[in-house]
């Protein structure tokens, strides 16, 4: 029988079947033929260019890959991805270059035995199979320009500040110094998008709003959502959640996403350490820890924060000079939004009962708090 052959029956017993004898009749066939490993692989490497085909990219399908499967799969699909890339004939811009170099692989020698990785494969196959379309978010491909979102520039001096900052708000033990470094970085963040926007206008740069996609990782992701969604509004970007695959789109001009990512990635960091701190206490004054508390303190977290952002931004003095660049930049990013999910609907927050966990997460935003943006001279 030919490798082709082998590869074909082991798919039609295993991938267009979901029963797990199926899935070991088709793990058995692959073990008992090594030679039809190039082509199995050959053809993993063509549902990934599929999935490229109907929107994901490869952030994406890792993540996806951890949370309906594991680490094991995630390794598998990193590889796959990878593997795929080098004879991927299309120019891939910067982000999508980013995220395939930070994949997780997995060495074939690795391999515990041949059927077990025949049948890891075989579900991750099923998996890729049937990832479904998900919103395009590489607009500017149909243009001409380099899909996989457009290249972006170096990271210039304040982004590297800001980093820094947030670094150390994220390591200090003291909720005093945490909100001075986060509110600092915050400043920077408002004053390097204006900079961006003016920049922009005085050189008629004709540059639309793009697209990004961010985990909101399990557990408690309703809360990470909100958090990201009030992160989002305060730096003139807009977020969508997609609770199946867990993640959020977030469109916005390239540096406001920047900063986006990078703030809501510390408000998390300070966010888990300030939930410890505060379940520390709880225990010791007796009481045991509750899954209710941490989504309480983690919704009332977000909640606070977002109120305090929104504020903020109210607050601030903005030039006329700069109030038509910010409204045409603020009409680029809904009109994309629009394209993007023409539909939405809204949830609630559940789980939320804990009147403790809820004090204790107002109390950790309000140490996080970010001060308004300054005006520019």
């Amino acid at each position: 029988m030919s490798t082709s052959a082998t590869v074909d029956r082991a798919f039609r017993s295993a991938l267009y079947d979901t029963g797990d004898d199926t899935l070991d009749t088709g793990a058995s066939l692959l073990a008992a033929d090594p030679a039809a490993d190039a082509e199995l692989a050959r053809r993993g490497e063509d549902l990934v260019a599929s999935a490229w085909q109907r929107g994901w990219q490869p952030a994406d399908v890792v993540r996806v890959v951890r949370r309906e499967l594991d680490e094991t799969h995630a390794r598998l699909a990193g590889s796959l991805i990878r593997a795929q890339a080098l004879r991927d004939g299309r120019v891939r811009g910067a982000r999508w270059q980013a995220q395939v170099a930070e994949l997780p692989t997995s060495e074939a020698a690795a391999r515990a035995d041949r059927f077990s990785y025949a049948t890891a494969v075989l579900e991750l196959y099923r998996l890729l199979l049937r990832l479904p379309a998900l919103e395009p978010l590489d607009e500017a491909a149909g243009a001409g320009e380099p899909p996989g979102g457009r290249e972006r520039k170096p990271e210039s001096r304040m982004l590297g500040r800001i980093r820094a900052l947030l670094a150390k708000a994220e390591a200090t033990g003291f909720p005093e110094e945490a909100e001075a470094l986060s509110a600092k970085a915050q400043e920077l963040m408002a004053r390097h998008s204006v900079d961006e926007a003016l920049l922009a206008a005085r050189a008629a740069v004709t540059e639309g709003p793009d697209a990004v996609r961010i985990g909101v990782d399990p557990p408690y992701e309703q809360a990470k959502a909100v958090l990201l969604d009030a992160v989002a509004a305060a730096n003139h970007c807009r977020a969508v959640w997609n609770e199946a695959f867990g993640f959020s789109t977030v469109v916005g001009f390239a540096s406001d996403l920047e900063a986006v990512e990078l703030l809501y990635t510390s408000l998390l960091v300070q966010a888990t350490g300030a939930m410890t701190r505060a379940e520390a206490a709880q225990r010791a004054g007796g009481r045991k820890r509750t899954k209710t508390f941490r989504q309480s303190f983690l919704a009332a977290y977000a909640h606070r924060v977002g109120v305090r952002l929104a504020a903020a931004a109210a607050e601030v003095p903005v030039g006329e000079d700069l109030l038509p660049v910010l409204a045409s930049r603020e009409v680029a990013v809904g009109k994309r939004m629009d394209r993007l999910f023409p539909e939405t609907t809204t949830t609630r927050l559940r789980g939320v009962s804990d009147a403790a966990g809820w004090e204790e997460g107002s109390r950790a935003a309000d140490a996080a708090q970010v001060r308004g943006r300054k005006r520019l001279p």
